[in-house]
């Protein structure tokens, strides 16, 4: 590992930490105002689901993509924790047996397995609609119209048309295959929408230009791309002790992938190209869009 990569995997890190932290925070057994009572068994369900390490990718995002525009740290990191509480809601759904129907998670149990499948659907309920909370809170501290666009654009990331449109998109696969345009359409909703948002985001805490908005969200979807690339050639390849979750459930399922349909190769080499245009997309920020480079780079090249 070159020094490079050993400093921007030190920052990752060290950012998760902080995403964790802020995680834990707010998911203490304190009730907030309005707040009758928190369930031990669901809050406990809650933090199975969202406590459970991982890279935070999503929340980092939102704030080197803030970073590089100006915006406040400390309400990116909030807007990053929100976007977790919905990323992980969604694993936990997932999972479900009447979704992907999966037993491990990072290496763990899923919601479902350690505790049970009311409770399961109940945890990712409640995470879902605890992100917009706080978005919403008075302790993020954006004006009023930059957390209404917040609000609005992670909706519609997380919602029909966007991450839950894809699950959709990707259940009706599993009895009819989609062509190439629909298995992108497919991928650029489940995995992607939310990664767009999480780099449309920073613009948006940042108070940037729709010029700058509209590079930080190709930006997001070029490297949506490049993750769920990266995801399929790891599922062909990697090892569950690895990756920490069950591998070759595509082929299994018969569901198709690009991978599937072009091979390694022609994966590899567009993994090279998502990640040569991601960088250009952000050139014109010199040194300042270096770490948002070095990140499009770590999402193709990742090990898990």
């Amino acid at each position: 590992m070159d020094s490079t990569s050993s400093s921007f995997e030190h920052r990752l890190k060290d950012h998760a930490g902080k995403t964790e932290a802020l995680l834990k925070q707010l998911l203490a057994d304190a009730n907030l105002d309005d707040e009758i009572v928190r369930p031990n068994r669901l809050l406990s369900a809650m933090r199975h689901g969202v406590l459970n390490g991982g890279k935070r990718l999503r929340p980092f995002l939102v704030t080197e993509s803030a970073a590089l525009l100006g915006g406040k740290a400390d309400a990116a990191l909030r807007i990053g924790a929100a976007l977790e509480c919905v990323h992980c809601y969604s694993l936990v759904h997932d999972d479900l047996p009447a979704m992907d129907d999966d037993d491990l998670r990072r290496g763990q149990p899923t919601v479902h397995i350690a505790f049970d499948y009311a409770t399961a659907i109940l945890a990712g309920d409640s995470l879902l609609t605890y992100a917009f909370d706080i978005i919403a809170a008075p302790e993020t501290e954006l004006p009023a119209d930059r957390k209404m666009a917040l609000v609005l654009a992670l909706s519609r990331a997380a919602g029909i048309g966007g991450m839950a449109g894809g699950q959709a998109l990707d259940l009706a696969a599993e009895k009819e295959t989609p062509d190439e345009t629909g298995i992108t359409t497919l991928q650029a909703m489940k995995t992607g929408a939310l990664i767009r948002f999480a780099c449309e985001a920073g613009a948006i805490i940042a108070g940037a230009t729709t010029d700058d908005r509209k590079r930080l969200r190709i930006f997001g979807e070029k490297i949506g791309l490049a993750f769920q690339l990266a995801d399929d050639l790891l599922d062909l390849t990697a090892d569950a002790a690895t990756l920490g979750k069950a591998t070759g459930k595509d082929a299994a399922r018969g569901k198709a992938t690009l991978v599937g349909l072009h091979g390694q190769e022609w994966a590899e080499t567009t993994l090279a190209k998502l990640v040569s245009d991601a960088g250009d997309l952000l050139s014109g920020y010199g040194n300042k869009a270096d770490v948002l480079i070095e990140t499009a780079r770590f999402v193709a090249n990742r090990k898990n």
